[in-house]
């Protein structure tokens, strides 16, 4: 684990301090490439040994992944990586089943980036990694939504984006990687919303949500 020039953006006022940002994205890289594995213990000395800083700039970035559903903070026990487990998943992508489609066919009907959408699909293509590819996929599903013209529902979705990335990253490195068969829904996806129909870009989008929990999460799984 390292940080990475790129991870280092200028300040803002009102925004995350530059150095808590770069060593947020650095953990949360480290977490969706499975260095750090689900239920391993992050200890804010070995952490900030690891990326050269001081122990608060650590301790203000697991805050934050805590709030995303990255890290669990345990009471006398501290920071660990979220567990992943098939009742979590299922609820993360339960709630996406009841927002997503609706939010990715109100954003067709408005008129979806098909740039942007379309450089995420490449990048996800290009991908070096297994967090590059997921960070690029979380990129191309919030172009479908980002445009629902309701701010509440795109907030709601955001906040699932990690959740979603950590239940990826666990299913595919415990199987057999269905990221060819992803991809392909990702472009027929596009193509739908390119051609503007948002009854078929709903379809696709919950049949792209659903069959991913039910190949990598069955039912039937034994806990």
């Amino acid at each position: 684990m390292r940080l990475r020039s790129e991870t280092r953006p200028t300040a803002r006022p009102g925004t995350v301090p530059s150095r808590t940002e770069a060593v947020l994205e650095a953990i949360k890289h480290s977490i969706l490439t499975g260095e750090l594995r689900p239920g391993q213990a992050l200890v804010e000395t070995e952490l900030a040994e690891r990326l050269g800083v001081s122990k608060t700039p650590v301790r203000e970035a697991l805050k934050t992944l805590a709030g995303t559903g990255l890290v669990m903070m345990l009471p006398y026990k501290g920071a660990t990586v979220c567990e992943i487990d098939s009742e979590l998943a299922r609820a993360v992508y339960d709630m996406r089943l009841m927002l997503e489609p609706v939010a990715a066919g109100r954003t067709t009907l408005a008129g979806v980036n098909l740039t942007a959408a379309l450089a995420a699909l490449d990048a996800a293509d290009n991908a070096v990694d297994m967090a590059e590819r997921s960070l690029a996929t979380r990129a191309f599903h919030r172009v479908l939504y980002a445009g629902c013209g309701n701010p509440l529902l795109v907030r709601q979705l955001d906040e699932l984006r990690d959740q979603t990335a950590l239940i990826s990253s666990a299913a595919w490195s415990h199987r057999p990687s269905s990221w060819e068969q992803e991809a392909r829904e990702h472009r027929a996806i596009l193509a739908a919303a390119e051609a503007g129909d948002a009854a078929l870009v709903r379809a696709l989008t919950r049949g792209h949500i659903s069959s991913f929990l039910a190949r990598n999460f069955p039912e039937n799984e034994a806990e």
